[in-house]
């Protein structure tokens, strides 16, 4: 089963990647959003306690809260509008922009699924957070009054990728982060 959702998580990178490459805004949001909330914590999942899991290979380091502050800069810089500019007309750089998303968001799941009873709360609040900061940054986005990427479709095709971080990046971090603080409160560890 954790084969076939590495295999599962790979597959939908691939899916994201040409997503991404294909332009404008909500292609751009389609692809992070797949690589980042869907394909990363598959993969994670898949690949958790084994000898890839970077939660395993380096604890003190892959935590969940560190984790959650790097995925928020590489999120948050890579949608400054002159990284984006960057990403949109250099091939090297979008695959720059899109290999650090994987990363920043499989050491994001990595850490949080990969925490023992002593950091589980940890791993709730940095989905919760990392939630709240794809929700603020899909409104920004979405929600802009003039187009913040000159070199997309207008603003229409930016409000959709908005409303595509927002559907897509808000809900998956939030369902996790509800979900392990269903386990830490049904395991009786959040009276400890």
């Amino acid at each position: 089963m954790r084969r076939g959702a590495t295999i599962a998580g790979i597959a939908l990178l691939l899916v994201g990647w040409a997503m991404a490459a294909a332009g404008g805004m909500t292609g751009h949001m389609a692809g992070h959003m797949i690589a980042v909330a869907v394909a990363a914590p598959l993969i994670a999942w898949g690949i958790g306690g084994g000898r890839f899991d970077p939660a395993r290979a380096f604890p003190r380091h892959v935590t969940p809260m560190a984790m959650m502050v790097v995925e928020l800069a590489v999120v948050w810089g890579w949608h400054l509008p002159v990284l984006r500019a960057l990403a949109d007309t250099s091939v090297a750089m979008l695959v720059v922009e899109q290999a650090m998303f994987v990363a920043s968001g499989l050491l994001l799941w990595a850490a949080v699924l990969g925490t023992g009873p002593e950091r589980r709360a940890g791993g709730v609040g940095a989905l919760l957070l990392t939630s709240m900061h794809m929700t603020l940054l899909g409104a920004l986005v979405g929600l802009a009054p003039r187009p913040l990427y000159a070199h997309h479709h207008g603003i229409e095709d930016q409000q959709i990728g908005g409303v595509v971080m927002l559907m897509v990046g808000a809900a998956s971090y939030f369902a996790g982060g509800l979900a392990m603080l269903g386990t830490l409160l049904r395991s009786g560890e959040g009276h400890a």
